[in-house]
C-alpha cells in the first residue's frame, strides 16, 4: 500500500492532482481511495486531499505516521502536515508561501526558507519546487498541481509514470490547455533531478 498526501489552500488545484493520482493508480489496475479535508473557505483555506493505493484499504483517510509521500503546495501547510508522515517519507514541495488572513491581517508573517528549512529538519527529503518559474516559463499560474505531480512521478514512489499523468491529462484537460500542462508535468520532474 502507498499513502499520499497532498495539501494546500483553496484554489491551487489540489482535489485535482489527488484525483490524477488515483485515476492512473486505477488505469494500472490498482485500488484508489480518496478523501479530502478542506477549510472553511473554497478559496483561501486550507485543503488537505489523502490518496491511497493498495489492495487492503480499510479507510479513505492516511493515518498518523503512515503517508510515504507528501505533495505540498504551500510551506506552512506542508508543516502542518508533518505528522502524517512516515520517518523516511519524502516531501515536494512549492517555494511560494501564500500568507494567511489573519497573518496579514496581524501584521505577523512567515518566510518561505524558513518553513523549508524547518521540513528538511524533520524529514528525510524534501524537493522544492519553483512554481512561479514554472507558470512564467509556461505561461500560466495555473500549473502548479501538474508541475508538483511531474516531481512526484519522477520519485517513483507511487509507481506512477509521468507518461501515464500526461496520458489522464489528456483525457480530463481542455486541449487548449494541454500543452501548457504537459510542459508543467516535465519542469517538475526536472526539479527532482536537480535535486539529487
Amino acid at each position: 500500500m502507498k499513502n499520499c498526501l497532498l495539501c494546500g489552500v483553496g484554489g491551487q488545484g489540489t482535489v485535482l492532482a489527488s484525483r490524477l493520482i488515483a485515476h492512473c493508480a486505477m488505469l494500472q489496475g490498482r485500488f484508489a481511495r480518496t478523501a479530502e479535508t478542506i477549510g472553511m473557505a473554497q478559496r483561501g483555506g486550507s485543503v488537505v486531499s489523502h490518496v491511497r493505493l493498495g489492495d487492503d484499504i480499510q479507510s479513505s483517510l492516511i493515518p498518523l505516521g503512515q503517508a510515504e509521500l507528501l505533495i505540498a503546495f504551500e510551506p506552512c501547510e506542508a508543516v502542518r502536515c508533518l505528522p502524517y508522515l512516515k520517518a523516511d517519507a519524502t516531501i515536494i514541495v512549492a517555494t511560494r508561501t501564500i500568507q494567511p488572513v489573519t497573518g496579514a491581517l496581524s501584521g505577523k508573517t512567515f518566510d518561505a526558507d524558513e518553513m523549508i528549512d524547518y521540513l528538511r529538519a524533520h524529514a528525510k527529503a524534501v524537493i522544492t519546487v519553483d512554481g512561479d518559474a514554472i507558470a512564467t516559463e509556461v505561461g500560466s499560474p495555473k500549473v502548479l498541481n501538474v508541475a508538483l505531480l511531474g516531481a512526484a512521478s519522477a520519485t517513483g514512489i507511487l509507481g506512477i509514470s509521468a507518461q501515464e499523468i500526461e496520458s489522464a491529462l489528456a483525457e480530463k484537460l481542455p486541449p487548449k490547455v494541454l500543452a501548457m500542462n504537459q510542459k508543467a508535468l516535465a519542469l517538475g520532474a526536472e526539479c527532482v533531478k536537480e535535486s539529487n
